[in-house]
């Protein structure tokens, strides 16, 4: 892997953090890309400096965002060898409660822009025979799941969307990856302000345990990869109890608390 180039978006905090640093580890060049610029450039001294880190603050759920990646890039002259769908954000609570505003630049963020972003950069690496995508889904993509309705959707989206990638590029060279973590430390959950529910008391991972199964699992080829083992299991038993029973369970999970 030593000597490519990586895109990694949501690179600020949490799994893409993680990700940016176990690439810069392999030995990967890094374009780090989030909201938050004073982070990024941090990251970016700290992963390699100006000769092998580049930040570029951008608000991907904002109209062009993506192609404005795109063109900066272009403009660099940078091809992009490994893709990492990482940003995204979620919103818990009553469906009928939350701000329209809010969840509609979820559905931009967590599956739109997923797929300008590999529509942009896909047609390069099968020119070249040679690539990654690697989108960080979740486990809340294999159910719905009540009061974190529209994220576990927008996840479920994304999950289908990888697989469907996999068929088509076959024999391609290029590898996709839908890695699907279940709680993982990060101020993910701040932000989508599931602190009342229980779902938030279980297990959890750390990112960088996230990261290094997701890129072991990479250069093996696996396409579906959920690197928690207590969420395997939970999904095994999962994939035959009554779909309706499941739904009341993730229901219970995400219901908020006083």
């Amino acid at each position: 892997m030593t000597g490519r180039r990586a895109v990694v978006t949501g690179a600020s905090s949490g799994i893409g953090e993680a990700f940016a640093r176990g690439l810069a580890r392999r030995g990967f060049h890094l374009v780090l890309v989030a909201r938050r610029a004073d982070r990024l450039q941090k990251l970016a001294g700290e992963v390699g400096g100006a000769d092998r880190a580049l930040a570029i603050p951008l608000d991907l759920a904002a109209p062009g965002g993506p192609s404005a990646l795109e063109a900066e890039l272009a403009r660099r002259g940078l091809a992009v060898d490994l893709l990492v769908n990482d940003a995204g954000v979620g919103l818990t609570g009553p469906f009928h409660d939350q701000p329209l505003d809010r969840m509609l630049a979820m559905i931009d963020l967590n599956t739109r822009a997923v797929v300008e972003l590999t529509r942009r950069f896909l047609p390069g690496m099968i020119e070249r025979r040679s690539g990654e995508v690697v989108n960080v889904v979740s486990t809340s993509a294999f159910q719905p799941v009540p009061f974190f309705a529209v994220y576990a959707a927008s996840k479920a989206f994304v999950l289908s969307f990888t697989e469907a990638l996999a068929g088509e590029l076959k024999g391609s060279g290029v590898v996709v990856q839908a890695l699907c973590p279940g709680l993982t430390d990060s101020e993910f959950h701040h932000v989508a302000g599931t602190g009342r529910v229980l779902f938030t008391r279980t297990h959890s991972m750390r990112p960088e345990a996230v990261v290094e199964r997701s890129l072991r699992a990479l250069e093996k080829g696996r396409l579906r990869v959920i690197p928690g083992w207590r969420d395997r299991l939970v999904l095994r038993v999962q994939s035959v109890a009554p779909r309706a029973v499941v739904r009341r369970v993730a229901g219970e999970l995400f219901r908020p608390r006083d």
